[in-house]
């Protein structure tokens, strides 16, 4: 009897391995357990124009392949011990794989380390890191990397996008899924009436934020300068320059100047170049393992991975996901959108990110 009991626990500790089995609430999220998912090292290149900035000539993998080798170099972990690297990206074909297993070779991790690409559209970099948590959780793997990586200069445009077959465009539905982003993020405005007024203000108050951050050297420690090779679009000559900080931010940004930039996907609409996100160059990786791993590995803790959600929406409401997803997050995580410090929401158009914060009662100081 003893012995079947013994068996049992065996059993159901090795399926308490879901989300649904993580302890919740504050107080739990704040404790610290051995099994915890922490991130132990967490960095990025600098985020340039698409076209325009720093990185408009470099190859994706050759970011992220600086990218690896930061990360090796600053964890000082033995990259023989990485087990698995989930890299997001949505516009290089097949997501990279092929090339993105020769940066992590170029980098200095293992033969024996396995290396995989996603696909989720903006958030494919985040979900390469779940990935790699729910791996480490359920025990298949004991350290990982998850990274993002995208050249819009290289690789953006209408190529990107597939055509659609006969039977996709016969669906109402389905057909909507090809709609430009823009272009229904446009008429999501319009339909929910979020004015231009206050996409100006929330982008304006994001730009101010961003600029402040900047001078005040709060982006420097996540950042890991690069040499380049870059073209003068003036003169054609190729120059070495070093790539240092995020070559986006707009410095002394207001309402009123945001008020004289002309709308981008119709001629009396709300969104333009300023209230919506740059095309942009860049990578990051983050550096996952449990508590116990990284605490014998002598490896420093960031913070610790708590859970996840993901929700779907009508295609023509893309763009509100958070809307939908935050409350599932927030119920996994057994916690209050009033307990939370900080949110982000990644979307590309500030129409977006202004509906969801009403919707959902954020307190937009955070």
């Amino acid at each position: 009897m003893a012995q079947a009991q013994q068996r049992l626990s065996q059993v159901q500790s090795h399926l308490a391995s879901s989300e649904t089995d993580i302890p919740r609430g504050r107080e739990s999220i704040l404790r610290k357990s051995p099994d915890d998912i922490v991130v132990t090292c967490a960095l990025r290149t600098p985020l340039t124009r698409g076209g325009k900035g720093g990185f408009k000539d470099t190859a994706a993998a050759d970011l992220l392949a600086h990218t690896f080798k930061s990360l090796i170099s600053r964890s000082k972990i033995d990259p023989n011990l990485v087990e698995d690297i989930s890299v997001g990206n949505v516009l290089s074909p097949g997501a990279g794989a092929t090339e993105y297993r020769a940066a992590a070779l170029v980098a200095g991790f293992s033969e024996t380390t396995a290396v995989k690409t996603l696909n989720r559209q903006c958030s494919s970099g985040l979900q390469a890191c779940v990935d790699i948590v729910h791996a480490i959780r359920c025990g298949m793997i004991d350290i990982g990397v998850g990274a993002g990586v995208e050249s819009m200069s290289t690789q953006y445009g209408p190529g990107a996008v597939s055509e659609f077959s006969e039977l996709l465009d016969s669906h109402p539905e389905a057909k909507n899924c090809k709609v430009p982003m823009g272009v229904l993020s446009e008429q999501m405005a319009s339909d929910r009436s979020i004015t231009r007024e206050r996409q100006d203000a929330f982008a304006a108050r994001s730009f101010q934020r961003a600029e402040a951050a900047q001078k005040a050297g709060k982006f420097d420690e996540e950042i890991v300068p690069m040499k380049v090779k870059w073209v003068d679009p003036k003169t054609e000559e190729e120059k070495e320059i070093l790539v240092d900080k995020d070559d986006g931010v707009r410095a002394g940004m207001t309402v009123e100047g945001l008020g004289k930039i002309k709308p981008a996907f119709k001629k009396d609409g709300s969104i333009h170049a300023g209230n919506a996100s740059q095309v942009s160059d860049g990578a990051a990786a983050v550096l996952l393992m449990k508590r116990s791993t990284a605490e014998r590995l002598g490896q420093s803790i960031l913070g610790k991975f708590v859970c996840s959600s993901v929700v779907g929406v009508k295609p023509l409401l893309m763009g509100i996901g958070p809307w939908k997803a935050i409350p599932v997050a927030l119920e996994k995580a057994g916690i209050s959108k009033e307990e939370v410090d900080v949110w982000e929401i990644n979307e590309a158009f500030a129409s977006q990110c202004v509906w969801c914060v009403k919707e959902l009662g954020l307190d937009e100081a955070k």
